[in-house]
């Protein structure tokens, strides 16, 4: 087994990073054909990743001429303890402001502690912006603090 199997994280280490409040670094296709990427706030939605963003953004309108995403998730300061996440997949818009609001009232509360008096300014957001689900069609990982663990079962191997 290469030692890329062996850092490779299973599914469940693949869940569970991802309910982590990571950030997503998000590239789309720009009217350019060159990848436009940006930093984003996610959370999980059965399995997808949803965010939001302003209707008007580049990213918008880069997902109304090509859904196809790719999107990255990582932490780690340090080689050895570099993790991540990389999903390509295709980006579907959710329409309705109950749905729009309902993906954008997750993903803000990931990230701020406590949504209390905040449900007047989300609803004020979620009038101004597009939600979106991102359907994976390949799923990359890697753990690299299996990297020590790997080379000593390669060696004895």
């Amino acid at each position: 087994m290469s030692i890329r199997a062996k850092i490779r994280m299973t599914d469940d280490e693949v869940a569970s990073f991802l309910d982590e409040p990571h950030k997503l670094q998000l590239a789309t296709i720009g009217p350019d054909g060159f990848p436009h990427l940006v930093t984003m706030y996610y959370a999980m939605f059965d399995g997808k990743l949803g965010f939001w963003t302003y209707s008007s953004s580049q990213k918008a309108r880069n997902l109304e001429r090509d859904r196809r995403v790719t999107c990255l998730i990582e932490t780690g300061d340090g080689y050895d303890q570099l993790r991540g996440v990389m999903i390509k997949g295709t980006a579907t818009q959710v329409d309705g402001f109950d749905a729009v609001r309902e993906i954008g009232g997750v993903v803000y509360g990931r990230y701020v502690d406590g949504l209390d008096g905040l449900e007047g300014f989300l609803d004020d957001q979620a009038r101004k912006r597009n939600a979106y689900l991102v359907e994976p069609t390949s799923v990359a990982s890697w753990d690299h603090r299996k990297i020590a663990a790997a080379y000593a079962t390669q060696d004895n191997a």
